[in-house]
């Protein structure tokens, strides 16, 4: 499947690129990906639009009933196939469109999961998966997991990618969804929010 990127800083701090991978030390228990819009400890960047690239709409700062905090992330897919691929998602990149070509990433030596919360708009919508790592090239992720398929619910809901037995001494691609449009003919409006590493 051919990739499509497109650069969204989306409030998100860019980690400067770095000979060597650094250690989350300084986050202690948890290292987010997102935990609200614009706030320092967000750690990658949903740069790596996939797919039906032109059928997404991304609002990082959604306010309207976010999990925890002050914001959500809020996704609206129109599922009308703008690029041929007949799917779509996103990958959270460090530093902003790596594909594995370029020095960035975290050593997320030590934990043990990612956690996130997620919900639809009206409910029944059809993620095929939930993943973390998995970003190919010289420069690219260590390992990866996911789940899926995932029916969302109306209501939030948290979900664990379960990773103690991965190695993830260089993780840039720390979150990624994807979802196809034979599963959501009309599109969907999803969000999601408190998406971080735990130990």
């Amino acid at each position: 499947m051919k990739k499509t990127t497109l650069l969204l800083l989306c409030g998100a701090l860019v980690t400067p690129v770095l000979a060597t991978t650094p250690k989350a030390t300084k986050s202690g228990e948890v290292f987010y990906v997102y935990s609200d819009k614009g706030a320092q400890g967000n750690h990658f960047i949903p740069s790596g639009w996939m797919g039906d690239y032109g059928d997404l709409r991304i609002e990082d700062g959604n306010t309207i009933d976010p999990a925890d905090g002050k914001t959500s992330i809020k996704w609206t897919y129109s599922g009308a196939a703008k690029q041929g691929a007949n799917w779509a998602g996103c990958f959270w990149q460090n530093p902003a469109n790596n594909w594995g070509d370029k020095l960035g990433g975290y050593d997320l030596t030590g934990y043990k999961r990612l956690t996130f919360w997620a919900k639809g708009q009206k409910g029944g919508e059809s993620i095929a998966e939930f993943k973390v790592g998995g970003i190919t090239g010289e420069h690219g992720d260590t390992d990866s997991q996911s789940i899926g398929p995932v029916e969302l619910t109306k209501e939030w809901k948290k979900y664990t990618i379960d990773l103690a037995d991965k190695n993830l001494s260089k993780i840039v691609g720390g979150f990624a969804w994807s979802a196809s449009r034979d599963n959501n003919p009309d599109g969907f409006v999803i969000f999601l929010d408190e998406i971080r590493f735990e130990k």
